[in-house]
């Protein structure tokens, strides 16, 4: 499938999903009970605030996330022929993101998600939790294979249902050419009430991705916070419940858990990887140890 050059393309992948993750604090500032982290104050208008060059993300996001594309992503990526690595080896590989035009902070990658899993470790929670903190973010490899950002990040959303209006600039949906399948136009659209979120095909990303790659390697609360964490039209706006089982509503809990931990702990703060490698080490060798397939 041929998709329309952009200037999305003349942003390094780094600052373009450093531009991303800055709209999603614009969206959801707020402080989250219980959990030590900071944040930035009121709620603003953030559509008013976003970045041309996010914008157009959102655009070619909209445009191009379809049911087909979905399915055909999953049956190129879930060969799991693209590499062979170690946790560490992926968190290494993924550093290559890092390039001077950051205009946020120029942290690898690795320091990045330590912030996140100390944050988690700080607060007491389990050590498969802390686990999770660590590797959310590794399917981002997939902009390393190719991808293009807008099939990487981004909020994610059911398809081959009617898109929630609670998705972030849902305008641009309506180039989307599966809003004109009459089929998909419904609130159900191909699904039955209450099916639950794993006979759903999700929009393609980072998220999608590694849930795959973890699958069977980790407890289900982990997997349902890979898996949903940019799922925010459903754990911030409570959109999508007729598809979910009771099930899903439990489990989503850990998901809203998760949240401040991915959007508010990213910090200028410097952290010593190699003091901090001895317990990772031992964390990665209890769940995921040796080389995974990618």
């Amino acid at each position: 499938m041929d998709f329309p050059e952009s200037n999305f393309e003349s942003m390094s992948t780094h600052a373009g999903i450093e531009a991303w993750e800055e709209d999603l604090l614009k969206r959801y500032p707020e402080k989250e009970e219980g959990c030590r982290v900071s944040d930035d104050g009121t709620f603003r208008d953030y559509e008013a605030e976003t970045r041309p060059e996010v914008r157009e993300f959102y655009r070619l996001n909209h445009r191009h996330q379809t049911l087909e594309f979905a399915k055909q992503k999953k049956a190129q990526y879930l060969k799991f022929n693209q590499r062979s690595m170690t946790i560490w080896e992926g968190i290494e590989f993924l550093d290559q993101l890092i390039d001077d035009s950051d205009p946020d902070i120029n942290l690898p990658q690795i320091e990045h998600l330590l912030q996140t899993a100390e944050a988690i470790r700080r607060d007491g929670h389990p050590r498969w939790f802390i686990l999770t903190g660590l590797i959310h973010d590794l399917g981002k490899i997939l902009c390393l294979f190719g991808e293009e950002q807008w099939a990487v990040v981004g909020d994610t959303f059911p398809l081959g249902c009617r898109f929630s209006d609670k998705i972030v600039f849902h305008e641009f949906f309506t180039d989307n050419p599966d809003a004109n399948v009459v089929e998909y136009s419904t609130r159900l659209g191909l699904y039955e009430e209450g099916c639950g979120l794993d006979n759903v095909t999700m929009s393609w990303g980072h998220d999608e991705y590694l849930y795959h790659v973890m699958k069977d390697r980790l407890p289900e609360p982990a997997l349902y916070m890979i898996r949903y964490h940019s799922f925010y039209p459903a754990h911030r706006e409570g959109e999508y419940n007729e598809l979910m089982n009771d099930h899903d509503r439990q489990m989503f809990e850990w998901v809203r858990a998760f949240n401040p931990y991915d959007l508010y702990t990213k910090s200028e703060e410097r952290v010593d990887v190699e003091s901090l490698r001895p317990f990772y080490d031992d964390l990665i060798n209890e769940y995921l140890p040796g080389k995974l397939s990618w």
